[in-house]
């Protein structure tokens, strides 16, 4: 695989997001076609994981969207192949370390400080006021560098 312009990669995945697609979408669409996957393909692809997959506020979906890359990166396809599913994991794991060391967490409700609060399956109007008090597009941006780095190491 040839090597990944991280930077407008992840400044791509911060458009998407502020054009109106979910923190999973915006950072899986900003490098879906490197797989050949078209962009409506891919955005219903990584569209349930939103909001931490589907905004139960579970792990951040721009993280999740890491992982689905990963998938295409280290495929696992064949359930026998333990050596493939180690990497795949094993990358996973070490994503999830990377985004967690920078930010904190990777579970959305505790990036956006939304402990006990109702997780409502409606999506919030994405208004000014939405983009000046979440820092999602921050998250998507730095999700989408940390997945680019890695798409950008040799294989090991």
């Amino acid at each position: 695989m040839e090597k990944v312009d991280i930077e407008a990669r992840a400044q791509r995945a911060r458009a998407l997001f502020v054009e109106g697609y979910n923190c999973a979408q915006s950072v899986f669409l900003a490098y879906a076609d490197l797989y050949g996957l078209s962009p409506a393909l891919a955005a219903t692809i990584a569209g349930p994981l939103g909001g931490g997959m589907g905004r139960l506020r579970e792990v951040c979906g721009a993280v999740s969207a890491a992982f689905l890359l990963t998938g295409l990166r280290y495929p696992c396809a064949d359930p026998r192949d333990r050596e493939a599913k180690s990497r795949s994991y094993r990358v996973v794991q070490e994503l999830a370390h990377r985004f967690r060391e920078e930010n904190g967490s990777i579970l959305c409700r505790e990036l956006l400080g939304l402990e006990g609060q109702n997780c409502s399956p409606e999506p919030s109007p994405r208004t000014e006021s939405y983009y000046k008090r979440r820092p999602c597009a921050d998250y998507v941006e730095r999700a989408a560098r940390i997945i680019g780095k890695k798409l950008n190491e040799e294989d090991r």
